[in-house]
């Protein structure tokens, strides 16, 4: 006889993560729960009222605010942003970009070409055989190894 299964769970600082949603923003209850993997499929298919809330106004975790200023989340530690931005102050910065905001936007711009030019010339070279494992050189034993007599003075 089998056992039933048992659901999988996780905390909550995981489920705010697949949501996209910053966790201290979040109501208590959820931040003190466990979020089993079904119930966070319904969290995503029918969002309940403080979810869309966080969605559209914010604060928003760093992968988010680094997403809508198209820069890395490296690019916001460069420039000091360490905490939870909300869409209102996301707005003001790209209505008025300030000079790091203008710098990494570029950086970002072209690592990403740099990615994709990489990847493209992967795809079209034909693949590469695997080199075969370089052979060991042999070791030469000792005479005392080799049952021989050494040398004494």
């Amino acid at each position: 006889m089998t056992k039933p299964k048992k659901p999988q769970v996780m905390k909550a600082a995981t489920a705010a993560l697949k949501l996209d949603v910053y966790l201290p923003a979040t109501p208590k209850e959820f931040q003190e729960s466990l979020v089993s993997r079904e119930e966070l499929d319904e969290l995503q298919r029918n969002p309940p009222q403080w979810l869309s809330d966080l969605r559209r106004d914010g604060p928003h975790p760093r992968n988010v605010v680094a997403a809508r200023l198209r820069v890395s989340n490296s690019g916001l530690a460069r420039a000091g942003i360490t905490e939870a931005l909300t869409t209102a102050q996301i707005a003001e910065l790209v209505a008025d970009p300030p000079e790091w905001l203008i710098a990494e936007r570029a950086t970002h711009a072209e690592v990403l070409r740099e990615q994709k030019r990489l990847k493209e010339r992967q795809e079209q070279e034909p693949a590469a055989k695997p080199a075969a494992p370089a052979k060991r050189p042999e070791r030469r034993k000792s005479p005392a190894a080799r049952g021989g007599r050494t040398a004494r003075r």
